[in-house]
């Protein structure tokens, strides 16, 4: 399990999220143009000392990180959270080796990248509201994604003796 972000917006989110990865063991990727400065104050402020755990990697471009996940074999399902997905998040089957992606928070991600990606699933939420914020949104749907694919602490992994 990966989670990606496509050049985001706001780094006291960025921070949030990168903080949540390296508390449950969750590789990172970060798609920019970021629009701040990676190195910015505020991203350190709400990643606090955590972002040294994180397992990171920054990609120039989609066109980079496409080509990276491409190169994997077999190549990760990109699952992409969007509002205008078709399955919400608790009904999707997740793989251990996917990679779930979070669009900017100003704008999403272009429809190539959303055209690109193997799944679009969504959060149902009440009619009238526009949106979660993406820390929460991103927390939600991994939280599920691990429920999924790990198995409990502490559960046997061979047959009983």
């Amino acid at each position: 399990m990966q989670l990606a972000l496509y050049q985001p917006d706001i780094p006291q989110n960025t921070g949030t999220i990168l903080r949540m990865c390296a508390c449950l063991g969750v590789p990172a990727a970060i798609i920019g143009p970021a629009g701040f400065d990676m190195s910015d104050r505020s991203l350190r402020r709400a990643g606090l000392d955590y972002l040294d755990h994180v397992d990171l990697t920054r990609h120039q471009s989609w066109e980079a990180f496409q080509a990276a996940r491409l190169g994997i074999t077999p190549t990760p399902r990109l699952v992409l959270l969007t509002s205008h997905g078709s399955v919400p998040y608790a009904d999707f089957a997740f793989a251990a080796s996917d990679i779930l992606l979070l669009g900017r928070e100003s704008a999403g991600v272009p429809d190539a990248v959303h055209a690109s990606a193997d799944a679009r699933i969504k959060i149902v939420m009440q009619g009238g509201l526009r949106s979660l914020n993406i820390a929460v949104a991103a927390a939600m749907v991994v939280g599920e994604a691990l429920r999924q694919t790990r198995q409990p602490a502490g559960a046997a992994t061979g047959p009983a003796r």
